[in-house]
């Protein structure tokens, strides 16, 4: 059966979200902010026309809901394609071995890694600006700039959202949405702001903002610790090797290490193949780490 023409720019956002049921929520997210643009410059541009009279007009030019949805999930296939990460070499072998040591073809888990180093600076940025904006707009609440106050602060935690979307799809390689949810119809100050209490993910945008404190601090902290401890492990017995053999110039005093059997030949290379396993071993954690993020970005960040 063939579907009534929209009639409104709310009845078209309906008809385009039911076309793209079943699609990436971030491409829907994406699909909807710009049909909603356009629309409404459209509807603006035309002020003496209704609403169904410009969506006729625009028709031919813009298309249907349905033949929208159909350019965003033939442009998606492509989108995808250029995202999807380069499957390491030796992932699928049948030797375990082959299978562990993989993980070091996987560029992701390079990038994952740095997420994990990076997210301490990020999460106390995200959480003195969370605390701070919700701070200010509980104080200035009983006067005039108030309001304003608190709707400029939520638009920019909307676009520190957006941005850590962007950050986790270029280290993960996961779609994540390229455009904000729009800000709907121009109206009145009150009903902007009763909007943005009523939409849950005002709320989960400031309660993902705030968990990236706590959760980069743990992430730093495994990095770290995984980093030093195996960089400890493979260095330290090419340490003590290069003083037998003179490179390293001291004052004389011989470098110990602890256990004193890791200063042996077998004992070096127990420690080297402790280092090396403690490592790959941490960029498993980081690649997994990254798609774990990349869920939790999903479920608070996108609209769904």
């Amino acid at each position: 059966m063939t579907r009534a023409a929209p009639r409104s720019i709310d009845e078209y956002l309906k008809q385009l979200r039911e076309a793209l049921q079943g699609a990436d929520p971030a491409l829907v997210q994406d699909a909807l902010y710009d049909a909603e643009e356009y629309l409404r410059a459209e509807v603006a541009s035309h002020p003496g026309k209704s609403e169904a009279d410009v969506l006729e007009l625009i028709a031919s030019t813009y298309g249907a809901p349905d033949e929208v949805a159909s350019a965003y999930r033939d442009t998606e296939v492509k989108v995808s394609a250029a995202l999807r990460p380069v499957t390491p070499k030796n992932i699928d072998s049948p030797n375990p071995l082959r299978r562990f040591f993989a993980v070091y073809s996987d560029p992701r888990a390079y990038t994952s890694l740095f997420y994990m180093l990076l997210t301490l600076a990020t999460g106390i940025v995200y959480f003195v600006f969370v605390v701070t904006g919700l701070s200010l707009s509980a104080g200035l609440a009983v006067l005039i700039i108030g309001f304003p106050f608190f709707l400029a602060f939520i638009g920019i935690t909307r676009v520190l959202a957006l941005g850590e979307g962007r950050l986790l799809e270029a280290i993960t390689g996961e779609r994540m949405p390229r455009r904000p949810v729009h800000p709907g119809a121009s109206s009145g100050i009150w009903s902007r702001i009763g909007a943005m209490l009523k939409d849950p993910r005002t709320w989960t945008t400031l309660a993902y903002l705030v968990l990236m404190l706590p959760l980069g601090i743990f992430y730093f902290v495994v990095a770290i610790v995984g980093i030093s401890l195996s960089g400890a492990l493979i260095v330290a017995p090419f340490l003590v090797i290069a003083q037998h053999l003179g490179w390293i110039i001291n004052d004389g005093t011989p470098i110990e290490i602890h256990p004193a059997f890791l200063g042996s030949p077998v004992g070096s290379l127990i420690a080297v193949a402790f280092g090396v396993l403690i490592f790959t071993a941490l960029m498993h954690a980081a690649r997994g780490i990254g798609r774990l993020q990349v869920a939790l970005a999903r479920a608070l960040l996108v609209k769904p």
